[in-house]
């Protein structure tokens, strides 16, 4: 079987045993702070396990894409990989073991088209070492029992993070057959799990008897139901229907494989670096076109950061296979996933273009930082062959100035026997900046998720979409001791109504504000969340009493809430114009939507120029001047992507939808005929939970205030709307007739005034180096006939009254050049900072190191730097050690000279 054929195959099996079938989620994992990524099967399922949320269907199977950061840098063996696929069926509190080892059995042994054919004399199992009753269901399939193994936790028990939901497991592997290099399989006695593992026996699936829930202290108390929850690695399927010995020779990988060996003019299987450089390129080039598909781009900190590590070690790994390229390569081999992978997952052709512009823009940009990173780092190796160590300022050089993610540095340097002081690379990162590494665990409040879980069964209705003032019931408190019958007043508390006209933050809007009034206290609302799927908690301070089962009466703040509406429907006209302007390319990758202001994310790789923006601002204000109707109605999720509605990044949603249009004429309008052919003339048609203004006109006026760069391939622009608009045009006119004023000019003669003092300026600018120039050649015939002779070389070290460092530069070319043979050190206090300069003629950089050099002299001064063997510069922070430092730089020379 293809993989295709395997994924129909799993999912058409237990559609035919009642599972509804579920897409594959997002690998960025939407409402779970506990996780980087996507990381399992179950992940998207973890709110229904807890009961946190109901499921869609007791019975469920999917094909899960997956990412885990823990295999990056074992990615390139015969097995390891970062995305991986994962076939699953679940069970909410419906069948259990029984059922899951059977249907197991049956469809790894079933005949094809609908099992998958393995010989059941190849199969074995582990289960956990106390569990009887897998015991006695495997063997009652047919299984003998010395293909049955016990093992303890730490083998046979899985979780899915130091929180939440766990069990015991029963794993299923194939015996792909004896391997000669293996003790125990020479003697007979090789089983699964054994250290170290030989390769022999390959784990395919993993079953999971999902009955409690781990606390952060270690506590497990029983889930509301025992689950089923199974995963099936994809690609390691793959490997045992199609006999192959790794997953890079499977139909998964090798066509990613074939593109890469086109573009290098090398063949996979020639020699061991070829094929681990090739493996490395082919699976992170897979994970990245994944990654940046589902709204992940390249960054320093989280999850952006894990993205760009991979890529770069995939651009690192092409330049050894082809050396420096003017051609960017990982575009090219995204297309290859593309082309393999469009079938299964849609969502890669739609976004193809834009993954593949992003991937040559961050190559592009990563090849020129590691070659000159490249350089830096063969001068280190070269420079510590005797303590074959990079200590952590260097490492962190690397990084922070030539962009090399530690791992890759240990990686090159490794081949060379060095190690890499990741102590003192930890401390430098502390120490200059806070970044976040990829790290799988965020922290999360665990009383707080226990005290949530308690209210799970609360399902608040929000009324908020048609009024702002509601008669409700409080159905639940949040106190600091957690879960509460009352509270008293000046308490900080969570407050649970029974049904509330308060919007709980989502979709990019911010939670409303606003007072829950009873007969005998109230609550001051400061914020409003949505704490889990049907439960929405208010956050803030009593006044009096309140206590469960009391009527209220809540009062939404409307000035607040109307001007964050007016922000919500101009996001959604943004968002419209920014892709009729700059193309569909533009998708939403983030938003804030408040009362004072609106933040768009949004995918874009150049810059947006001004006239760009300038025709988003007109367009927007059209539509709001034209004062269009905001539909909105619940649909099923299938029906509203048919009718052209946008779903967003990052956002989970059910089977019933909310749309939101902006459409002309409104669909309640519409005769039936029209009604087909409505999202054709919708400006805007978006999947949005958010409240919005009834009318476009409801708006008054959009104004965009800045547009800037956010990361790769991620801009960000900031508006507003209404009477804040307004005043900001006030004050941007108020400035421009201020700047006027001082220019003695009116507001339409600004540009040309500025024009003439610019050429002004820059005829004085001119004037005042070709000064510097006469000045520097002048000190230069003074450093000449001042330079010291040491073995037959001259060597200059002065301080100079440098205005820059390119003043510096000059001068030392004039030396090097009229010298010939010399060492030259020049120091000056530009601003109040010391820097540095050294030159090396290139017949004496074998005896001095400008780069070495330069960073001894600059350390005096509380600075550093490098350079090549023969120019370098630094800089430094104490003006004061100057001269000092100039002394030790002669001192130092002048014993390298061998004076």
């Amino acid at each position: 079987m293809n993989v295709d054929q395997i994924r129909e195959t799993f999912t058409r099996f237990y559609a035919e045993r009642g599972h509804t079938r579920i897409p594959s989620a997002s690998l960025v994992p939407h409402g779970d702070p506990t996780l980087l990524f996507t990381s399992a099967g179950m992940v998207p399922f973890k709110p229904y396990f807890t009961g946190l949320a109901e499921p869609p269907a007791l019975r469920m199977v999917t094909v899960q894409k997956c990412f885990r950061t823990t295999d990056i840098d074992e990615v390139g063996d015969y097995s390891h990989l970062t995305m991986f696929e994962m076939l699953g069926n679940f069970s909410i509190g419906d069948y259990f073991k029984e059922d899951a080892i059977k249907w197991a059995w049956e469809l790894l042994t079933g005949d094809p088209p609908n099992g998958f054919g393995l010989p059941k004399e190849k199969l074995w199992v582990s289960i956990f070492e106390t569990d009887d009753e897998a015991h006695d269901m495997w063997r009652g399939v047919g299984l003998p029992e010395d293909r049955i193994h016990r093992y303890p936790e730490e083998n046979n028990y899985w979780f899915s993070g130091d929180v939440g939901p766990c069990g015991p497991n029963s794993e299923i592997f194939v015996n792909r057959g004896s391997r000669d290099t293996c003790e125990y399989c020479r003697a007979g006695t090789c089983k699964p799990n054994l250290e170290p593992d030989c390769g022999r026996f390959l784990e395919v699936w993993n079953l999971v008897f999902m009955t409690l829930f781990q606390a952060e202290d270690g506590t497990r108390t029983p889930l509301p139901h025992n689950n089923i929850d199974t995963g099936s690695g994809l690609e390691r399927v793959a490997v045992a229907l199609q006999g192959k010995d790794t997953v890079y020779d499977t139909d998964v990988l090798r066509p990613i494989i074939a593109r890469i060996e086109e573009m290098s003019d090398k063949t996979y299987g020639q020699d061991k670096a070829t094929d681990m450089a090739m493996r490395i390129i082919a699976e992170h080039s897979r994970a990245a076109t994944f990654l940046i598909t589902d709204g992940v781009l390249p960054s320093n900190e989280g999850r952006g950061y894990v993205l760009r590590r991979i890529l770069r070690r995939a651009v690192y790994f092409l330049t050894q296979l082809r050396g420096p390229s003017d051609e960017t390569l990982l575009d090219q081999v995204a297309e290859a996933v593309i082309e393999k992978m469009q079938h299964a997952y849609p969502d890669l052709e739609d976004r193809g273009d834009f993954v593949k512009r992003l991937l040559s823009a961050e190559e592009s940009k990563f090849r020129e930082t590691l070659e000159r990173g490249r350089a830096h780092l063969d001068s280190i190796l070269a420079t510590a062959t005797e303590s074959k160590k990079i200590d952590g300022h260097q490492a962190f050089t690397l990084y922070d100035t030539f962009g090399y993610p530690v791992e890759l540095t240990i990686e090159i340097a490794g081949r060379s026997g060095f190690e890499v002081d990741l102590e003192g690379f930890e401390r430098e990162m502390s120490a200059q900046r806070e970044r976040g590494r990829a790290a799988a665990k965020f922290e999360i409040d665990a009383d707080r998720t226990a005290a949530y879980g308690q209210l799970a069964h609360i399902k608040t209705r929000f009324v908020g979409y048609d009024a702002t003032e509601h008669r409700t019931t409080i159905a639940g408190i949040i106190g600091a001791s957690g879960v509460a019958d009352s509270a008293a007043d000046g308490d900080e508390v969570e407050v649970v109504l029974l049904e509330t006209p308060f919007y709980p933050e989502g979709g990019g809007q911010v939670g409303d504000t606003g007072v829950i009034v009873g007969p005998n206290g109230r609550v001051i609302v400061g914020d409003t969340q949505s704490a889990s799927e049907g439960l929405i908690v208010h956050r803030g301070r009593v006044g009096g009493r309140i206590a469960v089962n009391d009527d209220m009466t809540a009062h939404v703040d409307i000035d607040r809430r109307r001007a964050s509406q007016r922000n919500h429907t101009a996001t959604h006209l943004l968002h419209a114009a920014l892709r009729q302007v700059l193309g569909d390319h533009v998708r939403q990758a983030g938003s804030l939507v408040g009362p004072d202001r609106l933040r768009f994310d949004f995918t874009h790789i150049e810059s947006t120029k001004p006239e760009e923006l300038a025709a988003v601002q007109r367009l927007v204000n059209e539509k709001i001047r034209a004062d269009i109707d905001v539909h909105w109605e619940q649909q099923s999720y299938d029906d509203a992507l048919a009718g052209g509605a946008m779903a967003l990044f990052g956002e989970k949603y059910t089977r019933e939808v909310r749309v939101v249009g902006i459409c002309e004429p409104a669909p309640a309008a519409m005769t039936d005929d029209q009604h087909a052919e409505a999202h054709a003339t919708c400006f805007s048609k978006e999947l949005c939970g958010g409240t919005h203004c009834g009318r476009t006109g409801e708006i008054g006026t959009f104004v965009i205030a800045s547009e800037s760069s956010v990361g790769s391939g991620l801009r960000r622009i900031e508006a507003m709307t209404g009477a804040l608009a307004d005043a900001y045009v006030l004050e941007q006119q108020s400035t421009v007739a201020r700047i006027a004023k001082k220019l003695t000019a009116t507001p339409a003669e600004i540009e040309a005034r500025i024009d003439t003092l610019q050429s002004e300026l820059d005829i004085e600018r001119k004037r005042v180096q070709q000064l510097e120039r006469a000045a520097g050649r002048s000190e230069v015939d003074t450093l000449m006939s001042n330079a010291e002779r040491v073995d037959g070389t001259s060597l200059v070290v002065a301080r100079v009254p440098a205005a820059n460092v390119d003043a510096m530069r000059e001068m030392s070319d004039l030396l090097r050049d009229k010298l010939g043979s010399a060492v030259i050190v020049l120091g000056a206090v530009v601003g109040d900072r010391p820097n540095f300069l050294a030159v090396v003629t290139p017949d004496l950089a074998g005896r001095v190191h400008a780069g070495n050099l330069i960073k001894q002299v600059a350390a005096i001064a509380g600075g550093g730097g490098g350079g090549r063997p023969e120019m370098a510069q630094a800089g430094g922070k104490d003006a004061s050690k100057l001269d000092e430092a100039l002394a030790t730089a002669k001192r130092i020379a002048t014993e390298a000279l061998g004076g």
